[in-house]
């Protein structure tokens, strides 16, 4: 007989990246599916105001990813508030545009640089993963044997990344390569490991272009043809989080666009 698919209500997740953009839509659609949500972003972010924003549902926790420490009062705010943890979703990620070499100023990209993109986006998400699975591991298994469900965030750019994304691309696509053995090493605990790999979403980063611009961009997606809607990642979020046998892999949410270089 099959497991039934679960309800996100009563759950309790913590989410990356939460005061804004792909992370915040997501807080805004689980909270309002009866979860409670641990938003996770930087201390000087819009986190304690949207926090109050969601209501008792809701705590901010200022922390920057790359911290153990820092993640690790977060993952005991979450218990500390509403008893354990049931979800972790990865939305916290920085992007550069450089160039490997610029030869018009005669520039190599700095190693600084490259660097500082892998460590907040690849590595920054590998301390959430491995450190809300331990706080996973010690809930008691639903009667599908599951102990929590782990959401990660790519992007297309893992796969067709362009010019200036040579950073970008690298620690999306490690955050790709990683999803299937961690899925793996995760399943004798009955923890799930999935990821998301967004196409040209209206999120911050873009709402800062020229609205001639994001129509372009939005013009270039196959169909719909239009920038996708962080309340579309939320609702796969919700998703992944309520089909019992989603596992291993990584679904593209991106319209059918393929990115030019």
């Amino acid at each position: 007989m099959a497991a039934a698919c679960r309800s996100v209500k009563g759950l309790v997740a913590i989410i990356t990246g939460g005061a804004s953009g792909l992370g915040l839509a997501t807080a805004e659609r689980l909270v309002k599916q009866g979860a409670t949500a641990v938003l996770l972003d930087l201390s000087d972010s819009d986190g304690e105001a949207q926090a109050k924003k969601l209501g008792k549902g809701c705590v901010f926790a200022p922390a920057d990813v790359t911290s153990e420490k820092d993640v690790q009062a977060a993952l005991n705010l979450a218990k500390e508030k509403f008893g354990r943890v049931d979800v972790a979703v990865n939305c916290a990620g920085i992007a550069v545009a450089i160039k490997t070499y610029n030869a018009k100023k005669n520039m190599a990209h700095t190693l600084e640089d490259f660097q500082r993109v892998l460590n907040v986006n690849l590595v920054g998400t590998f301390n959430v993963i491995r450190l809300a699975a331990s706080e996973m591991g010690q809930n008691e298994a639903d009667q599908g044997g599951e102990r929590g469900v782990i959401i990660n965030t790519a992007s297309v750019a893992a796969f067709e990344g362009q010019v200036g994304q040579a950073a970008y691309s690298a620690s999306k696509g490690g955050i790709v390569s990683m999803t299937l053995p961690i899925a793996r090493d995760l399943a004798p605990v009955g923890i799930r490991v999935m990821t998301i790999a967004p196409g040209l979403f209206g999120t911050p980063l873009l709402a800062t272009l020229p609205e001639k611009v994001r129509n372009f961009l939005g013009s270039q997606v196959p169909f719909p043809s239009r920038l996708g809607d962080p309340a579309e990642y939320a609702h796969l979020v919700q998703t992944i989080i309520e089909n019992p046998f989603l596992n291993g892999e990584v679904i593209r949410l991106d319209g059918a666009i393929r990115m030019q270089p």
